[in-house]
């Protein structure tokens, strides 16, 4: 396939790269010669079809990835997509090292990328749970028996606003860690606000 024109805002991502710049070009390399449209989102290359969101390229510290924006459809037959958390329901990734690893995957990577844009052409979708399969945490059910009001005021949020907040609760490993981000945004949930309004 023929590869496109790049995106200004990726070259200047790229130049300002420290750390995987050669492994972010060697991605995008393999990336542009899959026809894809390269645009610029979440302050990363990121790579669409139709306006579709297909694969980003992003860094971490131990490691760069490819992410699969849908890679939960993707039949990953050779075992390489990571499920970034547990609340990750649709984003896949393939993790690299190094440049070499990357040449030596472009066939697999190109294969991924052909099955992604195939699942966005026949229109699948990731089926995403329902809000009632997040767990309240016990911490937020006894504010809710405390102030009904509060109770009232998050089931009349949208189910994306109220599985951030589930999210957001649940994370912390401790209790009163727990309840002081439930006080904390005790006030936004009782005006209608979601987590990052």
């Amino acid at each position: 396939m023929t590869s496109v024109v790049g995106n200004p805002k990726v070259f200047g991502f790229l130049k300002k790269a420290k750390k995987w710049r050669d492994e972010f070009e060697k991605l995008r390399e393999i990336v542009m010669d899959c026809g894809l449209t390269e645009d610029f989102k979440w302050m990363h290359p990121c790579y669409t079809l139709e306006g579709k969101n297909i694969v980003l390229i992003h860094g971490f510290k131990e490691y760069c990835a490819l992410l699969f924006h849908k890679g939960a459809l993707l039949k990953d037959t050779e075992g390489v997509l990571v499920q970034q958390t547990e609340n990750v329901q649709a984003a896949r990734q393939i993790r690299f090292t190094s440049v070499e690893q990357i040449a030596e995957m472009e066939p697999l990577i190109k294969a991924y990328i052909a099955e992604a844009i195939q699942a966005e052409q026949a229109g699948l979708e990731v089926e995403f749970k329902e809000t009632t399969e997040f767990t309240v945490p016990e911490e937020l059910q006894h504010k809710f028996d405390e102030v009904p009001a509060l109770k009232t005021a998050f089931e009349a949020l949208t189910p994306g606003r109220q599985r951030a907040y589930l999210l957001h609760f649940s994370q912390p490993k401790q209790s009163k860690t727990r309840v002081s981000r439930i006080e904390k945004y005790m006030e936004p949930i009782l005006s209608g606000k979601g987590l990052n309004d």
